[in-house]
Parts: structure tokens; sequence; C-alpha cells
């Protein structure tokens, strides 16, 4: 099986983080795991280093000081995978709300199924998201049908943060020029390799809202992923995007 890398991104998840580590590694996968650190004070950096031991060679931490954004976590993460020739690397989230079950769906959509990227998807077939109050399942499933209007592509959860992606995609795509660091972010990797003509699938996955630690989502995240669609939309009649080499 090709190297993998599920890159973790984590702020105050001392309740979640060696449980999700473990099951990760427990999937027939047999990915590596990454960790980026934005100076949780509540121990979540020092409860990874403590299983570093354990799992020589598979489990790396980056720790930063302070919050500094989910999408710069990830650029910073994607950086790493791509510099250590990493062949798929996975976004997902610390508090069980993606299934590590799932990865192995999303790896074989990419490796088997020809997808460049894979989307773990909520709206695929419905609404499969459970424990959420209905006034954040509508935001997030409006917001889905507002992005695919405003930038024209068919993905039906837009919004989503549980991928896969070929090494190859991040590698074109120009991370330095990703500019937003909340909501949008996700929005704008997604319309960033569908405009260099990468490949999108979405594979349907149930999403369940956390049940140990805090949420970190906020009022101004939404409101970032609401103007940062216009600003993508009006920025990509000018942008000359790079585009997916053919063999």
């Amino acid at each position: 099986m090709e190297a993998c890398l599920v890159i973790i991104p984590t702020y105050n998840e001392k309740e979640n983080i060696e449980n999700i580590i473990r099951v990760v590694f427990e999937q027939p996968l047999n990915a590596h795991v990454l960790i980026i650190d934005d100076g949780s004070p509540d121990g979540t950096a020092a409860i990874v280093k403590n299983l570093q031991p354990e799992f020589s060679d598979r489990l790396f931490i980056i720790e930063r000081e302070g919050k500094l954004g989910l999408g710069t976590a990830y650029i910073a993460g994607f950086k790493w995978g791509i510099k250590n020739s990493y062949d798929y690397i996975f976004e997902m989230d610390a508090d069980f709300s993606h299934n590590p079950i799932d990865l192995n769906r999303l790896y074989n959509e990419c490796a088997v199924n020809g997808a460049d990227v894979a989307i773990g998807s909520r709206y695929k077939t419905g609404v499969n998201v459970v424990n959420w109050p209905i006034s954040r399942v509508l935001i997030s499933y409006f917001a889905s049908i507002y992005v695919r209007f405003i930038l024209g592509i068919r993905i039906a959860d837009t919004t989503a943060g549980f991928k896969c992606y070929r090494h190859e995609v991040l590698e074109t795509m120009e991370l330095d020029k990703v500019r937003f660091k909340g909501y949008a972010f996700q929005i704008e990797m997604k319309f960033t390799a569908y405009k260099c003509g990468f490949t999108l699938h979405e594979v349907p996955i149930v999403f369940t809202n956390r049940v140990l630690g805090t949420s970190k989502m906020s009022g101004g995240i939404f409101g970032e992923a609401f103007f940062g669609v216009m600003q993508l939309k009006l920025s990509s009649l000018i942008r000359k995007y790079p585009k997916k080499s053919v063999v």
C-alpha cells in the first residue's frame, strides 16, 4: 500500500487525542499521523509526545505558538507531507466527528476509483448528521447550496473537512496562495482543486457531533465563509490556475 498521512489539527483536545490516534493506527490503511497543535493550554501536545515512543516513526507533531487558524495548520501539514513524499494526504478532525473507519473508504475512492480528491460527504445521500442542533444543520446545508450557486461546483458538501488528496493535487495547487484560515478554507481548497482540473468525488459518511471537548466554531468563521465565497469567485475571474499534469 502506498504511503498515507493523516493530518489532525488540535486545540484543547486532551479528551480525544489519544483515542483518535489509537483508532487511526488500528485501520488497515497503515497510515502515519501528523498532529498540528496550536499551543493547546490543556496539554494536548504533551499527550501526543508521550505516545510517540509507542508509535515510533509513525506519529509526528508540529507545535505552533497560539491559535493560528485551521487553514494555516493544514497548509503546514500539507507542506510537511509533500516534503516527506506521502502519496495520499488526509484531513481529519480530532473529535471523532469523522469516523476513522471511513479513512479506508476515502483512500479507495482515490486509489481504486480514480478520484484526485475524495470528500467525506454529509449531504451526498440526504442529511447524514448526528447530534447537531437543527439550526446548525440548516446553516451548513444551505451554505453548501449557496457555494454551489456562486462557484458552480457540483459538490453536495462544499464545507466538508474530511478529505483525501493525492500528493499531486497539493503539489500543484500553489498552497502559499490559499487565503482563508477558517470555515472558508475548506471551500477554497475544493474550488482551487476543481479549477486546477482535478477530479473530486464524494463518499457518503455519517458525521457525528463531538461528545467530548468544546466546538471551535464561531459566528466569525461563518462570516468569513459567506463573504469569502464572493471573493473566491471574483478572484477566479482573473487568476490563472496551474493545471493538472496529463501523463
